[in-house]
């Protein structure tokens, strides 16, 4: 019996082990997003540019700021959707999200009336219930 004892104490992780399996990288989610910062100055940089050399005027700059948690809610589609590799409850959600947001800041840069397009939220709100029929 002390025999099985021992053997069992040999066979059992150790705390070791399972610090080590948490220090092992993650790379279920996809690859690393450390471009993403890159590509926003990238992209501030060439429209600052962009206004010096032609004088083009945007009244409304500030509404890029609501691309913030659209690109936010994008990327988390994107994680769902390649966790589950399917159009999840969460992954339909975080697209509906992104699509809002993004249609939110187009209204604000093109100086849309909100009279005239109200509909379009409707649309997006019949995409989310399409895509729940279907994918559910």
């Amino acid at each position: 019996m002390d025999d099985d004892i021992k053997k069992l104490k040999e066979d059992e992780p150790t705390v070791a082990d399972f610090a080590a399996e948490e220090t092992t990288p993650d790379t279920a989610d996809g690859p690393n997003m450390a471009w993403v910062p890159g590509l926003v100055l990238i992209a501030i940089g060439t429209f600052f540019l962009f206004n010096q050399l032609t004088g083009f005027q945007l009244n409304n700059w500030w509404a890029f700021f609501i691309l913030i948690p659209a690109f936010g809610s994008l990327g988390n589609f994107m994680r769902a959707y390649k966790k589950d590799g399917r159009l999840s409850n969460e992954a339909r959600g975080s697209l509906i999200g992104s699509l809002i947001l993004f249609f939110i800041t187009a209204v604000f840069i093109f100086g849309w009336s909100w009279g005239t397009i109200w509909p379009v939220f409707l649309i997006i709100g019949g995409i989310g219930a399409l895509l729940s029929g279907l994918f559910n």
